[in-house]
C-alpha cells in the first residue's frame, strides 16, 4: 500500500530522515516509534507532504507520489491526523466534519444555479455520512457544540471524524494516545480497532509503547534519522539496539 525508497529529509547540514526504506502492506496497523528527535515526525511529514524529500520516492499503491500536495494525497486515499488538534474553533463539530467531504459539486462555480438538485442531494447525503462517522466516535452528543468546547480527547476523535469524511483507505495517527486521559483513549484505540476490522489500513506514530503493542502487528523503530529495526512489537521491544536507542542516549 505505501513504499518508502530512500527517503531522506536535510535541513541544512542535518539529516533528519537519512535513507529511509520500508513497505507497508494493506490491511494493517504499523506503529512508529522511536527517542525524541529520531525523526519520526519529519518522516510522517514527508508521507503526508507536509515536507518534500531531498531524495528518495513516496509511492501509495504503485503512484509516485512524492512531490503531490497534501491535498491530492488525500484525495487518494492518504489522510492524516495531527498531534496537536486544529479544528475551527468556533464552528460546530458537525460542521468541522462536513468540511471534509472530498470533490463537494456546491463548491464549483455556477453549480448552485446550473445544478442545484444535484448539489442539495450531495449535501444531504453529505450530513448524513458526516452524522454516522460522529456517532460513530461517539460524539453524536456534541455535534451541535462548538470544537472549542471539546477537551484534547474529543478533540483527537474529531480530528479523526473529518479524516474519515474523506473516505480514506490509508490513515496517518499523528501521537493519539497524546494528552487524552485513560477512560477516553480506551474508546480511541476502541474506534481503531473497528476500523481496521471494517478494512481501514493505519501507520501510528506514538510514544505510548502499551498503545502499540495493543493495535499493532508490526512496528518500525527509528534512530538518528535511520531505520533501526522492524518487526512484531513483542519482538521489538526485546531488541538490545531499540533498549539503547531509548536508554542510551541515541537521538
Amino acid at each position: 500500500m505505501l513504499e518508502l525508497s530512500g527517503l531522506s529529509r536535510r535541513f541544512g547540514g542535518a539529516r533528519a530522515v537519512d535513507q529511509v526504506t520500508l513497505t507497508l502492506p494493506p490491511g494493517r496497523i504499523t506503529g512508529l516509534i522511536g527517542p525524541n528527535g529520531a525523526g519520526k515526525t519529519t518522516l510522517f511529514n514527508l508521507i503526508a507532504g507536509s515536507l518534500r524529500p531531498s531524495a528518495g520516492r513516496v509511492r501509495f499503491e504503485g503512484r509516485d507520489i512524492s512531490r503531490a500536495p497534501p491535498h491530492r494525497r488525500l484525495r487518494l486515499g492518504l489522510g492524516r491526523t495531527f498531534q496537536i488538534p486544529r479544528p475551527f474553533a468556533a464552528m460546530t463539530v458537525l460542521e468541522n466534519v462536513l468540511l471534509a467531504a472530498q470533490g463537494q459539486r456546491g463548491e464549483r462555480p455556477f453549480a448552485n444555479w446550473l445544478a442545484g438538485r444535484a448539489v442539495a442531494a450531495e449535501e444531504r447525503r453529505n450530513l448524513a455520512r458526516a452524522r454516522e462517522i460522529i456517532a460513530f466516535l461517539h460524539l453524536d452528543r456534541l455535534a451541535a457544540s462548538p470544537a472549542a468546547a471539546l477537551s484534547g480527547g474529543q478533540r483527537k476523535l474529531l480530528e479523526l471524524a473529518r479524516v474519515l469524511m474523506a473516505e480514506p483507505r490509508l490513515v496517518l495517527l499523528d501521537e493519539p494516545a497524546a494528552g487524552v486521559n485513560p477512560s477516553l483513549l480506551e474508546t480511541i484505540i476502541d474506534r481503531i480497532r473497528a476500523l481496521h476490522a471494517g478494512g481501514l489500513s493505519f501507520l501510528i506514530v506514538e510514544h505510548n509503547l502499551d498503545l502499540v503493542a495493543r493495535l499493532c502487528s508490526q512496528v518500525h523503530v527509528m534512530a538518528a534519522g535511520r531505520l533501526l529495526v522492524s518487526g512484531p512489537p513483542e519482538e521489538v521491544t526485546r531488541d538490545p539496539r531499540v533498549i539503547e536507542a531509548y536508554l542510551g542516549g541515541a537521538a
